[in-house]
């Protein structure tokens, strides 16, 4: 018997890395997961190898009625949404005098306007159930649980679109917590340090990606990802399975009093990874 039987959970970006690593351990808990990804082939991949029930919807979460889309893919397999993790997300790092227009709001897209619209398309299936329990004196939580980052809690070099972006989705996060706390829908962020995944591996040939038609590389320099690593008192990066862990927590039973909060994953990082 699993802490998530029964629920329902969709979480973006969850063909790869800490998504994937999430989806794996809602299933394992009892929760039937939808899989989203860029990369559709990736996404039916993941959910063939996850053992539990999984509905599959491979987008560009940025394209027009896309999020909405994501939402029924939920609705349609099996009736409802419990939990929403709004995980998808990449870098296009530059200091800011460099940063063009067109990177800085792809990040605010990917990381701020993509959550913001996958929630307000999953408000329905999360409110109106909760007003129905209300009048019968029942309370079910239901959960959204936002990735931000280090960059967003403290800045980071180079990383002013992205920071802006997670930054903002602690802003919306609180907000709804205000907002949906009376329909028990728990509102909580994440803000994850340094973890080993494709955007914080070493660059090279293997850490490119097409995202919207654009090749775009992806990973850090090695010189900081081994000064990131000497800043953290755990002495190494997180694993995205020790990542979904705290993703976790805030889906489970046991955050229900848990509201409007950012949980630091971050090994014990109390600032930004660099200066």
């Amino acid at each position: 018997m699993g802490a998530l039987d029964q629920k329902v959970a969709i979480v973006t970006g969850s063909a790869r890395g800490i998504g994937r690593a999430t989806a794996e351990l809602l299933s394992r808990q009892g929760a039937a997961v939808v899989i989203n990804d860029l990369d559709q082939d990736a996404a039916a991949a993941a959910a063939a190898e996850i053992a539990g029930e999984t509905a599959v919807y491979g987008c560009d979460l940025t394209s027009p009625g896309e999020p909405e889309r994501l939402v029924m893919t939920a609705i349609e397999a099996w009736g409802k949404v419990d939990i929403i993790v709004n995980n998808a997300g990449y870098t296009l790092d530059a200091p800011a005098h460099k940063l063009s227009d067109d990177w800085f709001q792809k990040m605010l897209d990917i990381h701020l306007v993509v959550p913001f619209q996958v929630v307000r398309a999953a408000a329905p299936y999360l409110r109106e159930p909760a007003k129905a329990e209300r009048e019968r004196g029942e309370e079910v939580f239901r959960k959204i649980v936002n990735v931000s980052s280090t960059s967003g809690m403290f800045g980071n070099a180079g990383q002013a679109n992205y920071a802006a972006g997670k930054a903002g989705v602690v802003g919306l996060t609180k907000t709804l917590a205000k907002e949906w706390g009376q329909f028990k829908v728990n509102c909580n962020a994440v803000a994850f340090g340094f973890v080993e995944t494709r955007l914080t591996a070493a660059k090279g040939e293997e850490t490119v990606a097409e995202i919207g038609g654009e090749q775009v590389q992806l990973g850090i320099p090695e010189q900081v990802r081994q000064m990131a690593t000497a800043l953290i008192p755990l002495g190494r990066p997180a694993t995205p399975e020790e990542a979904a862990g705290g993703v976790f927590f805030l889906c489970s039973p046991w955050s229900n009093y848990v509201h409007g909060q950012v949980l630091n994953v971050t090994g014990g990082v109390q600032g930004g990874m660099t200066s």
